[in-house]
């Protein structure tokens, strides 16, 4: 198989059309806006998890690594596990209240949605 009809990621393996090629996708990495710009929501989610709750911190505007970094400082915080999946911070149990007093106290601009 000669390099321009190499399977791709969306499933595409071949075309008839002699000029076709494929598109690479740009990913421009967004720069990590101040914490007091973010508009985070903070929200309890049952759904897809075997009726365990989580708490999803959402609308995080940056870098996946500053992502990731603010999801660790908040799963010490609440001495609880978790994870960073989908430009999600996804903390394990009810811990909405936790999360909005660390947030608030470091500066970021954070809603709590019943």
């Amino acid at each position: 198989m000669n390099k321009k009809n190499k399977p791709d990621a969306r499933g595409f393996v071949f075309s008839t059309d002699p000029s076709f090629r494929f598109e690479e996708e740009e990913n421009v990495a967004q720069e990590t806006l101040t914490p007091a710009q973010q508009k985070l929501r903070i929200r309890l989610d049952t759904k897809q998890r075997a009726g365990k709750a989580v708490t999803l911190v959402t609308g995080f505007i940056g870098k996946e690594e500053d992502l990731e970094d603010l999801g660790k400082k908040l799963k010490n915080f609440c001495g609880t596990g978790g994870s960073v999946k989908d430009g999600e911070a996804i903390i394990q149990g009810d811990q909405r209240d936790k999360v909005l007093q660390w947030l608030l106290k470091n500066g970021y601009a954070a809603t709590k949605k019943i």
